[in-house]
């Protein structure tokens, strides 16, 4: 692998050369028109550059057809799911106006599909059945402090009450006890009855605990002189008797402070072949960032995210049973940031690479670790470098998936931070004693970079910024490719969108990447122009496929059983060397859990290729996988799709 990494960087230097000094006996007035661009151009476009660096090309929707596309996800099908919902834009969200796209990457052609709630910024995983699972979104946009008007917050609502819970309706007022002032709820809330706490040893009945519901609040009126400054019980009206007695509301400060994004229980299962949202039981907890990850049952776990009043979910996840469509909290409490890179380890335990997308304090639930889920144990994972700087950082699960080898990549500070990190640090799970080591560096402290695995058992690494959100101009328009045979990156041909902050990346089953989205807070070094989203898809064409050829792949099976083989035919089945199942991704602010490339035993008989499936439902979670093979020179054939049950 090393020695052709050196070729591809020999035939790329040459080539620059070539040029160069073919233009140098040239005419001035001749090299001054032809201009830097116009060289530029013409060099990317030579076939020994792009078969040493690839080369990057941008499509544009027709403009009824654009959208700002948070989410996407590659279908069975081969088409790809974009999802923008309202897109990061209020307007949008006022007018319940949400957008999803399905664009066939063979055929050209785009669909827009109804989307039944606002899923911007919302959790997604496959399914054993081929569907993609969609939880979350968004109820409210964020307010920023000059913008809100009336003072709120969070009231938490008591009841004592041990035999029955108690409803109370959206425009409930709330009279404070001390202050005097009354806010009023947005919407219903529903509080437990309080459980009854006894005594173990004696059985004697000590005390009610009460239940509690969390409501947002807002003053009836606009202005300062409407806020709270400290904490005060509240009278709720309209109750009375026992209810009244039973029954009262807990709140700190209510302030005109900025107030965060609110998120959404919806869930959606989309079915890729009736291209339509189907509407599942809604989640328990209302969650704007949540992850969602794979389990060794497959069931699915959904974790963190901005609950339906802008706080951060307390630490109580759920689990979504594709069977019954329904959801149940796990047993135990555990916190995490918003968007935790979470991965099912072939243990059936959940590894977390402490990486994250953002929201939750710098001191809860930030350290790398391995989780058990039954049991709630979390063991820490130590080594990592540059450990203040993991949100907004990639994690990859590194191929092949049996090594348990995983990558973290770049990140920043918590928040706006201007801090980034160009570190890779490295875990080998299967190690005795796990700990993280660094990897090659990138050139420059790197925000939001994107990662894909190919089939060769490369990682594209590209994109992403300097500082949060790109601000300052600070795109990073450079892509590498990284080798985990030789632990070294290899500069390949530099993308022409930059890419930051809502933004993407999916493998096609031809062997090409598509990158999304983007959403700069400014479009200049001084931070005065807003930023605008970025519409436009790229799709980058790796070295491999610049090759004189490369292997067939046909007839073989559609479903393949763990512990089972299958034959395909393909002429080149004598020249292959690896062949990799890779679950189809999807992708969103930086997490992508999905992404996994599994090795394959096979055994090559003539134009037959019989390929075996390892037997760990862990390794192989239940789903439909791309089917690769490569050859020597690692030219990967277009994918098969095969579906592990």
């Amino acid at each position: 692998m090393k020695d052709r990494a050196g070729r591809r960087r020999a035939r790329r230097f040459a080539i620059g050369t070539a040029v160069v000094v073919a233009l140098a006996g040239m005419n001035g007035p001749w090299l001054y028109r032809f201009g830097t661009e116009k060289y530029h151009q013409y060099k990317i476009n030579q076939p020994e550059y792009k078969a040493a660096n690839g080369k990057w090309e941008i499509i544009e929707f027709p403009e009824k057809y654009r959208q700002n596309t948070i989410h996407a996800a590659l279908l069975r099908t081969g088409k790809v799911l974009l999802v923008a919902g309202s897109g990061n834009n209020q307007d949008n969200s006022d007018a319940k106006q949400y957008d999803t796209r399905i664009w066939d990457p063979v055929k050209g052609t785009i669909k827009k599909v109804p989307t039944p709630s606002d899923l911007f910024c919302t959790g997604h995983t496959q399914l054993a059945n081929g569907n993609l699972l969609i939880a979350g979104g968004t109820k409210r946009y964020e307010k920023l402090k000059g913008d809100v008007t009336k003072a709120g917050g969070l009231m938490v609502v008591h009841n004592e009450n041990p035999d029955k819970p108690i409803t109370l309706p959206a425009g409930t007022r709330f009279t404070g006890k001390e202050n005097h002032k009354t806010f009023v709820s947005k919407d219903p809330v529903l509080v437990p009855r309080a459980e009854k706490v006894f005594d173990k040893a004696t059985g004697k009945f000590l005390r009610n605990d009460p239940g509690l519901g969390r409501i947002y609040v807002e003053a009836q009126k606009s202005g300062h002189k409407y806020e709270t400054g400290t904490e005060d019980n509240y009278r709720i009206q309209g109750l009375s008797g026992a209810d009244a007695r039973n029954t009262y509301g807990i709140a700190q400060k209510l302030a005109l402070d900025k107030k965060d994004f609110q998120g959404i229980r919806d869930a959606f299962e989309f079915d890729p072949v009736a291209e339509k949202y189907i509407k599942v039981d809604p989640m328990h907890e209302a969650r704007w960032y949540p992850t969602l990850t794979t389990l060794s049952d497959g069931k699915i776990l959904s974790v963190s995210g901005l609950d339906d009043i802008g706080q951060l979910v307390p630490g109580k996840n759920e689990i979504y049973d594709p069977k019954t469509k329904e959801w149940t909290y796990t047993d135990k409490i555990r916190q995490f940031p918003t968007y935790p890179a979470l991965f099912l380890m072939e243990n059936g335990k959940i590894f977390y690479s402490g990486a994250n997308a953002g929201y939750g304090p710098d001191d809860v639930g930030r350290d790398p670790g391995i989780w058990d889920v039954e049991t709630n144990k979390f063991t820490k994972i130590p080594g990592m470098s540059d450990a203040n700087m993991l949100e907004t950082a990639n994690t990859v699960l590194l191929p092949p998936a049996q090594d348990e080898k995983y990558m973290v990549i770049g990140g920043g500070g918590v928040g706006e931070s201007k801090l980034s990190s160009e570190k890779t640090r490295i875990v080998d799970l299967k190690a005795d004693d796990p700990k993280f080591v660094d990897g090659p560096s990138l050139e420059k402290g790197t925000r939001y970079p994107q990662a894909s695995v190919l089939p060769d058992d490369s990682v594209l690494v590209s994109g992403g910024s300097e500082d949060y959100r790109g601000r300052s101009d600070s795109n990073i328009l450079q892509a590498r490719l990284y080798h985990p045979g030789t632990n070294s990156f290899e500069r390949v041909a530099d993308p022409l969108v930059g890419r930051n902050y809502h933004s993407g990346s999916i493998l096609l089953p031809d062997g090409r990447l598509m990158f999304f989205g983007s959403d700069s807070l400014y479009a200049d070094k001084a931070n005065t122009k807003p930023g605008k989203f970025e519409q436009r898809i790229e799709i980058y064409t790796p070295p491999y496929l610049y090759r004189d050829s490369r292997p067939d792949l046909a007839g073989g099976p559609q479903t393949i059983e763990r512990g089972e083989s299958g034959t395909f035919t393909s002429r080149a089945a004598s020249t292959v060397e690896k062949v990799r199942l890779i679950r189809p991704s999807a992708s969103t602010h930086v997490t992508d859990v999905d992404q996994r490339s599994v090795a394959l035993d096979f055994e090559a008989d003539g134009d037959k290729l019989t390929v075996t499936v390892p037997s760990s439902k862990n390794v192989v979670p239940s789903g439909w996988y791309m089917l690769f093979v490569t050859d020597g020179e690692g030219t990967p054939s277009k994918a098969e799709w095969v579906r592990i049950p």
